[in-house]
């Protein structure tokens, strides 16, 4: 690996009704959101692409890259976090949860923030180890904001959908290692 476009999906149905979890669609406007990204990255080569399980995900990899011939791969560790109880519920509630507790605390019956941090951390391991040059990944937020932030926060509000990081590989594995050593000592 040379180098990675990371892209945010699309709004999907249930983000569009303030609902956490899922597996929904894009709405019209995360398919447009979706369209107006592959257009930016038009000129830009992809030897393969990675997607979360999630619908909205998959959705958005295949506008993003319209006509061409890229392999497309589901990474099982890009999934969005495991909300738990929250699923299906109040994305204001679940905002308002994870303020109120530590990033090592699950909800119940969910994943923490910090276990979901570093099970990305293995799908990027998985990403730098890929032979190709050129990688397209298509998740979520947080996928985004967990490499870019110096520490992780305790929301993703603010990665607009469609959102592109585009990284080299250097650029990459100094990214990971940084989260990797907030990992080990998770605070906000």
């Amino acid at each position: 690996m040379d180098d990675v476009v990371l892209v945010r999906h699309g709004e999907s149905e249930s983000a569009a009704a303030g609902v956490v979890g899922g597996d929904a669609s894009l709405t019209e406007a995360g398919r447009a959101q979706a369209r107006e990204t592959g257009r930016a990255l038009a000129d830009r080569p992809f030897d393969v692409c990675f997607t979360s399980p999630a619908r909205r995900a998959r959705e958005t990899a295949e506008l993003v890259l319209g006509e061409r011939d890229v392999l497309e791969v589901v990474l099982t560790e890009l999934a969005d976090i495991d909300f738990g109880t929250f699923s299906g519920g109040s994305l204001e509630e679940y905002r308002a949860w994870i303020a109120a507790h530590d990033p090592a605390e699950a909800p119940p019956g969910g994943e923490s923030r910090a276990d979901t941090l570093r099970r990305f951390c293995r799908a990027y391991r998985v990403l730098l180890e890929r032979p190709e040059t050129h990688l397209l990944v298509v998740a979520h937020g947080l996928t985004l904001s967990a490499l870019t932030d110096d520490r992780p926060q305790p929301s993703v509000a603010g990665v607009p959908y469609g959102s592109t990081l585009t990284l080299t590989r250097d650029e990459l594995s100094t990214a990971v290692a940084r989260l990797e050593r907030w990992c080990e000592a998770p605070t906000w």
